[in-house]
């Protein structure tokens, strides 16, 4: 049966809006940022520096071809900052996450990586910047240098010059400002704001959206449930308080649920006082299951028992399914919890009343009981808890836009993970979705048109809609990856599958490594290609499974 479909969101469960379709030929993170893609796959030679002096000698050396508007004159370190560094001892290469900056403040979403061989040498170089920086800053700011009069009591009137740059990178409103007129903006639409789920906080950049005047701006989130779940990004004028742009990270669907399968598991538990919870204190810093009580509140109140037998089969999904996701991020990678530091899983259960939803709202999971006709309890499917805590690793990687291509692969990479992690066939969200209809699913990653998804570059949607097509788009990619892992011929390109283990091996590097906040398909391909040769060798069978599984996809 064919049906609208419904798809797994960075955090929530969406109905996804359709559009015409168009090629994929535009800047479609232009509200992000006017970013010019860069790529150096050729190996280069850095002698006579180790540590973070080789990233700058490389930087130096590359200067003119990453940069324009004259800034090549300028040293390197007032162009760059190094973000995060990692040393991979099971390859012994070392790998960089870089920001553009401008007088010391990031470029919003101009972010590269930059990886070096066991050699010290450079293996790739890819990521964004945003070119003639100067120049969308010049247009924003009167041309002259403000002349400011200061008065002395002893003496004449004094006047000062303050110099351009120190207009462009001084806020005129403060961070606790922003965040205010972000709060008050999204009270305007769902009123009053309950309790904050992430204490607020806003950061300074460079904002350069395509077509505009760069902004000095604040970014900061709303992130409330009450009165109802809201997690929206706001860019926010730091000189006069305008919200220049925004885009929500959770959307809301409508619908109904079911109660869960009626399987047994077995999972660890703690003891409170006299009675058993749902506590797991095994696991980096513990897994936590609570109940709201269909209420809002979170988290709600620890899921106990007289005994070690729990009667809430929702509870007992989530919590038995958080600690697969934990052990396969562990047992595979080595990943200590969702931010690799042992962050402490919590979950809550029985969410609002027959809400058909399920979210990450960054710092924990819920899940809604649905009303038996489109969804049963959503914690009741292990591909879509692995999917949901997949965006908090993502968060905690190359935390990619949720916007455009780079929402559309931060989907499709949570929908590769929930997958894999359950290893049943290729459908996501076939357990809890429309339980009356047997066979359906929320995605089907072997057949993105069975859900209303493209599976090639050719049926790319173009659209403003759903954050730029963020649940429609990911098909593609969740084709690719199903080749890469099952094998197939496609658009006439063969493929030889090399199995979900090694395929998802891959993505994880490319995720952990290479992947930055704004890459898109393209980036993808040269992440995954590097990530495969790293692993394998760069003409290995599993290298060029992945090179054929992203063409047949037109992802080139």
């Amino acid at each position: 049966m064919k049906k609208t479909a419904t798809l797994l969101l960075a955090g929530s469960l969406l109905v996804g809006a359709s559009s015409s379709v168009f090629a994929a030929d535009t800047n479609d993170l232009a509200p992000l940022g006017d970013y010019t893609p860069k790529l150096i796959n050729q190996p280069t030679t850095i002698t006579g520096a180790s540590g973070d002096e080789k990233v700058w000698k490389f930087l130096d050396k590359q200067k003119r071809t990453l940069v324009s508007d004259g800034a090549e004159s300028q040293d390197v370190k007032d162009l760059f900052e190094i973000t995060k560094r990692q040393a991979d001892s099971k390859t012994g290469t070392d790998h960089y996450r870089l920001n553009q900056v401008y007088q010391g403040i990031p470029v919003y979403g101009a972010e590269q990586t930059l990886h070096f061989d066991k050699s010290g040498n450079v293996s790739l170089y890819m990521g964004k910047v945003v070119n003639d920086l100067s120049d969308k800053l010049g247009t924003s700011e009167a041309a002259a240098p403000e002349k400011k009069v200061t008065e002395d009591v002893y003496a004449d009137a004094k006047e000062t010059v303050v110099s351009d740059t120190y207009n462009l990178v001084t806020p005129e409103i403060s961070a606790s400002e922003a965040i205010s007129i972000a709060q008050k903006d999204a009270a305007s639409k769902v009123g009053s704001l309950g309790e904050a789920q992430i204490a607020p906080s806003a950061k300074l950049y460079i904002y350069a959206p395509e077509g505009k005047e760069a902004r000095l701006a604040y970014v900061t989130e709303v992130n409330v449930l009450e009165p109802a779940p809201v997690r929206t990004r706001y860019f926010v004028d730091a000189k006069d308080g305008s919200v220049l742009f925004q885009y929500d990270l959770i959307e809301h669907a409508t619908g109904t649920g079911k109660g869960v399968l009626g399987d047994t598991k077995t999972f660890t538990v703690g003891t409170s006082g006299s009675r058993y919870v749902l506590t797991d204190t095994t696991r980096g810093n513990g897994i936590q299951t609570y109940t709201a009580a269909n209420r809002t509140s979170l988290p709600g109140t620890t899921v106990s028992s007289t005994s070690t037998t729990f009667s809430d089969p929702a509870s007992v999904d989530a919590h038995a399914y958080a600690a697969r996701v934990y052990d396969f991020f562990k047992s595979n990678f080595g990943r200590n919890s969702i931010d690799g530091r042992g962050m402490a899983i919590r979950s809550t259960t029985h969410y609002s009343s027959n809400y058909n939803n399920a979210f990450w709202n960054g710092s924990q999971m819920v899940y809604g009981d649905g009303d038996g006709t489109t969804f049963i309890p959503l914690s009741g499917d292990l591909d879509v808890i692995g999917h949901e805590l997949t965006h908090g690793v993502t968060e905690n990687t190359a935390n990619l836009e949720y916007y455009g291509q780079s929402g559309a692969l931060n989907e499709s990479i949570s929908d590769m993970f929930g997958n894999t992690i359950e290893g049943k066939n290729w459908m996501i969200g076939d357990a809890i979705y429309t339980p009356r209809v047997s066979g359906d699913a929320l995605r089907y990653m072997d057949n993105p048109e069975k859900g209303d998804q493209p599976s090639h570059m050719d049926d790319f949607v173009n659209t403003s809609a759903d954050n730029g097509g963020v649940h429609t788009n990911s098909g593609i990619p969740n084709k690719s990856f199903y080749l890469l892992a099952q094998g197939g011929t496609f658009d006439g390109v063969k493929v030889t599958g090399i199995g979900r283990s090694q395929a998802i091996q891959i993505v994880y590097r490319a995720l952990n490594y290479y992947l930055t906040s704004t890459s898109d398909f393209s980036d993808y391909r040269s992440a995954m290609i590097q990530a495969s040769t790293d692993l394998y060798g760069a003409n290995s069978a599993q290298t060029t499974a992945v090179k054929n599984s992203l063409s047949a996809v037109g992802i080139l």
